[in-house]
């Protein structure tokens, strides 16, 4: 391997460099990880107490919930609606860049947008940071701007989940336990937040402010309010793919929900999904919370769906790592 070269007495140190210096703090490291031993220890908790009511104990009532699942019924639904997110993700990264950093065809998207599923295994703001690498490597772009395209999307993401788990509370909200009734109050905030940051970003308020100039920002400055509503409604695909995925699959965990049900409660597991944790802990706990009948269910259910939705997204991955590479590093490994 290519030693590179050392910068130049006084010379500046590029951001990428001091960024590789910086290590996030302890806490900041230990956080998911305490995330994940308090929600694996509420399941743990629960799914003990429904199985000595049952008369036997947790791992055994687990593996009678595992045995029970046609997997080869779960599979046929789980492969197609993790190709079809894949394509409906990679449409709007396409759409994203091609109005705000450069013309690129959308074919030439998939290959960066499936290799980044794999580093999205431990976190998902990496692969969109390799997503910023390759098009600054491929099409020439400044780093700065193609991040601030990935801002713009993670910033939509947020946007359209809470938009949808919103419309889930209101459906459902004698059912739900209290603490979604928060969520409401949340979106009320954010629209209130999303107002104020167009009017800053239009140069109506705060019009002597030079922070919107920087390249970090670039999309927002060149975003208008009606690209943010498309960007949310090309989204809303994969929420009610979802619906119809997750109610079907459920049934074969031997849960029977509605679809009015799971129109209220996929969309705010999926916000919930959002929190830190590693596996979707937080995910997989929620659905204990919305099914609390059947704990082991809901376990299983939501630890096998989060899953493998993750790692099957990091073998599509797989399946298009080399050309990536080829196109972002040359041909070098």
């Amino acid at each position: 391997m290519t030693e590179l070269p050392s910068p130049a007495p006084g010379a500046a140190t590029p951001p990428s460099a001091d960024l590789a210096r910086r290590r996030p703090a302890a806490w900041k490291r230990a956080l998911p990880w305490l995330v994940t031993v308090v929600c694996f220890s509420v399941l743990g908790i629960k799914i003990d107490a429904q199985a000595r009511a049952r008369g036997t104990d947790a791992l055994s009532y687990l593996l009678h919930v595992f045995e029970s699942v046609s997997w080869s019924r779960w599979l046929a639904l789980m492969v197609p609606y993790s190709l079809s997110f894949f394509l409906i993700d990679s449409t709007v990264l396409w759409r994203v860049v091609n109005w705000f950093n450069a013309r690129v065809r959308f074919r030439d998207v998939l290959p960066v947008r499936a290799s980044t599923y794999i580093l999205s295994i431990l976190n998902e703001q990496v692969g969109k940071g390799a997503m910023a690498l390759y098009l600054q490597r491929r099409e020439g772009v400044p780093g700065w701007q193609v991040g601030s395209s990935m801002l713009f999307i993670m910033f939509c993401e947020f946007y359209y989940l809470l938009a949808w788990a919103t419309l889930g509370v209101a459906l459902r909200w004698r059912a739900l336990p209290a603490p979604f009734h928060v969520v409401p109050w949340i979106a009320a905030g954010a629209l209130a937040f999303f107002a104020l940051w167009v009017l800053y970003f239009r140069g109506t308020l705060a019009p002597s402010s030079r922070l919107r100039e920087r390249d970090l920002l670039f999309a927002f400055r060149r975003a208008r309010p009606w690209q943010y509503v498309v960007i949310l409604l090309m989204r809303s695909p994969a929420v009610l793919i979802a619906v119809v995925v997750y109610k079907i699959a459920l049934g074969l965990f031997g849960i029977e929900l509605g679809f009015g049900e799971m129109l209220s409660y996929v969309p705010v597991v999926f916000f919930g999904a959002a929190m830190p944790g590693p596996m979707r802990a937080v995910a997989i706990t929620l659905w204990t919370y919305l099914i609390p009948d059947h704990q082991a269910e809901a376990t299983a259910f939501g630890f096998v769906m989060h899953n493998f939705f993750i790692f099957f997204n990091a073998a599509i991955g797989l399946l298009f790592l080399g050309r990536a590479q080829r196109e972002v590093f040359g041909g070098k490994t």
